[in-house]
């Protein structure tokens, strides 16, 4: 299975990003997807999640302003990423499970996209 990753850049502040997850895999409307980030130092970590039933999960850091959605006619997840800060700059990865849940463990994934990057500016 490979995951293609796409969508990252350079917004300001405030900014809207939708990012894009397209998978070679004809099941792959069975699988959940997970987004996940890692900044520059720090750990990866959980951004959102949504099962192959539409069932979503968010880091409390995003809800509100980041969803989380798939069109399983395009074996495509994106993340819509609004209200941009600064924080939220990382290189994005998005990765698939065939748990019937949105896991928030990275560990839980088996396949992993190549990541894109997007950087906030203040």
């Amino acid at each position: 299975v490979q995951l293609q990753a796409s969508g990252g850049g350079l917004v300001q502040a405030g900014g809207s990003l939708r990012l894009s997850c397209a998978a070679s895999l004809r099941t792959f409307s069975s699988y959940a997807v997970g987004w996940f980030r890692q900044a520059p130092g720090k750990e990866r970590e959980f951004v959102a999640g949504i099962s192959y039933i539409r069932t979503t999960a968010y880091a409390d850091s995003v809800k509100g302003r980041f969803a989380i959605s798939r069109d399983n006619a395009k074996n495509t997840v994106y993340l819509h990423m609004n209200s941009l800060k600064p924080e939220d700059t990382a290189i994005y990865y998005c990765a698939a499970t065939s748990l019937s849940i949105p896991s928030m463990t990275d560990n839980d994934y088996r396949y992993w996209g190549q990541g894109t990057l997007v950087t906030v500016s203040s």
